[in-house]
């Protein structure tokens, strides 16, 4: 039954599921599937945000992008494995938390959903927004010679120059036509992430292509022709790679590095900026299961995200080390003033050589495209999680009402516009403090570790032969690599911005789903209905 009225309004006698199916159709192609999970594993972001968190780096000796890319795939093995396996196992909307209530039932299973992906994910697209605001901003500013104020101020956080007002209402507006289009015309939302993935892909190997065929010279050139300086703002207790106002041409740059052969260590601690962006992220296309046609991309969809994933991140950074050589790009991300104030990354040194107004503007807009694809694919995935727990009345029955006229779940969009728009003006104007919810990504890093013990636990109750070794296994090294990745995140806390406000947001998101599950369990009871029921079975198709 679908339409844009709950079940239980149509009904006498309430049912445990709000209607007998979720409403959504086979609308997500082999292609779609790989393109979620690739804007879902964020890999242009990943490469415009490097240098932000570069400079907040103890020690980058014996650092390697490459090495730590190769490093942070291998780890996260487990995790494809998981996802494959309990995929095509459970295709339901919602994906994991369809597992894990099902293993850990409603109180626990639905609150750590509703902390680790739900809220977690609701902070993280209000911060995309604003990086794709800065992108913007960024790539006008150096089209501009570096000359025009008002794009700086679009490009800079609010807590370092940028003007809050009009960041807010470009990424505003940017969210809402996406919200519109999902709303709409739900098959062009899917349609849109595969258009968006594709250009942000054929852009960045262009970009790829634009470095190597100008060569190290043309990087020399760029980098003294730039007028770089270290500027005499930098953040408080830090340090620049060399005095206020000197200028930083090439030599001077690469003169400051200092070599190392230790690179596990640096690889190990940047881990958590791997895990926060790229491999993990493969949640996607499962959480849409039930939409994709076809078993075929059921099976496939997440190793071939994951090896295009690894290619494009590696291919990216090796090109970046073969023309302007190890030294120079270590110490650029490292220092704040070109790679936050001149907005050093793979990106504006592409378009820095290019040589050309015209390709050096077709590769900025492939960076911002790269961050409105992040955005297009978490409105779509972000409404199936809301549908999922409304479907079993863990949120209100509402949420999970599907438009009988558009097919879209139009009430979960309004909440996530509400909700992100709201936490996007609080970051532009507040960006020093609400930043820090980027560190919020931990809560989706202990999200993932019961995750691996939900694989560990179907497998030995449900799995027989190989497929219960190879889950079972896969799930606990899954548990033990984000354990892993969140101790890293608690002990290095100035790093990966966890602070009061941070470990509020993430205590506050698992209570507050706990008190809305023993909330909508008392008001069902009343009417009888035992909504625990649910988490006994699947959810209906």
């Amino acid at each position: 039954m679908s339409g844009s009225e709950p079940a239980e309004a149509q009904r006498t006698q309430p049912q445990v599921f709000v209607r007998e199916s979720t409403g959504m159709v086979k609308s997500a192609s082999f292609f779609d599937t790989i393109a979620l999970n690739l804007s879902n594993m964020s890999i242009g972001a990943l490469l415009g945000v490097v240098g932000l968190y570069g400079y907040l780096i103890p020690s980058i000796l014996g650092l390697n992008f490459v090495y730590t890319c190769l490093l942070g795939f291998v780890i996260a093995v487990p995790q494809f494995v998981v996802y494959t396996m309990m995929t095509r196992r459970f295709p339901r909307t919602g994906g994991d938390y369809v597992w894990i209530s099902r293993t850990f039932g409603g109180l626990w299973g639905s609150s750590l959903s509703f902390m680790g992906y739900t809220l977690e994910t609701t902070a993280y697209l209000a911060l995309i927004v604003l990086s794709t605001v800065f992108a913007i901003g960024a790539v006008g500013f150096i089209q501009s010679g570096f000359a025009n104020n008002t794009l700086l101020g679009l490009s800079l956080p609010g807590n370092s120059g940028g003007t809050p007002l009009p960041q807010f209402e470009v990424g505003a507006l940017i969210f809402i036509a996406l919200i519109a289009i999902n709303v709409f015309k739900p098959r062009a939302g899917y349609k849109l992430v595969s258009a968006l993935t594709i250009f942000g892909i054929a852009t960045l190997l262009i970009a790829i292509a634009t470095l190597l065929w100008a060569g190290h010279s043309a990087v020399v050139n760029y980098v003294n022709s730039s007028g770089w300086s270290v500027s005499s703002y930098v953040p408080s207790g830090y340090t620049d790679i060399a005095p206020a106002g000197t200028n930083l041409t090439y030599s001077a740059i690469v003169g400051t590095f200092t070599s190392s052969s230790n690179w596990i260590t640096p690889a190990l601690f940047l881990m958590p900026l791997i895990f926060a962006f790229a491999y993990p992220w493969v949640n996607a296309a499962p959480a849409v299961a039930s939409e994709i046609k076809g078993k075929a991309a059921l099976r496939w969809n997440i190793p071939i995200s994951a090896v295009i994933a690894l290619v494009l991140l590696t291919s990216s950074f090796a090109t970046l080390y073969y023309v302007g050589g190890v030294p120079f790009i270590n110490q650029a991300f490292k220092s704040w003033s070109i790679s936050v104030y001149y907005t050093f990354n793979f990106w504006t040194l592409a378009m820095g050589v290019a040589g050309n107004s015209y390709l050096a503007w077709l590769i900025g807009l492939g960076w911002i495209i790269w961050n409105v694809g992040i955005l297009a694919y978490g409105i779509i995935v972000i409404s199936r999680y809301l549908l999922a727990q409304s479907f079993d009345r863990f949120l209100p029955a509402r949420i999970s009402s599907v438009n009988s006229r558009f097919g879209s779940p139009v009430v979960a969009h309004v909440i996530d516009l509400v909700a992100t728009v709201t936490l996007v003006g609080l970051a532009a104007y507040y960006y020093g403090t609400v930043s820090a919810l980027f560190g919020a990504i931990i809560a989706a890093m202990i999200y993932f570790m019961f995750i691996g013990l939900t694989a560990t636990a179907h497998a030995l109750k449900n799995e027989t032969g190989s497929a219960r070794l190879i889950l079972s296994v896969a799930g606990l090294l899954d548990f033990g690599v984000f354990a892993f990745i969140s101790w890293e995140f608690v002990s290095n806390p100035a790093v990966w911005s966890l602070n009061t406000l941070t470990y509020g947001f993430v205590i506050f998101s698992f209570i507050f789903g706990a008190a809305i599950y023993m909330g909508s369990k008392r008001y069902y009871m009343r009417r009888g209905v035992d909504i625990s029921l649910a988490y006994k079975e699947l959810p209906p198709e």
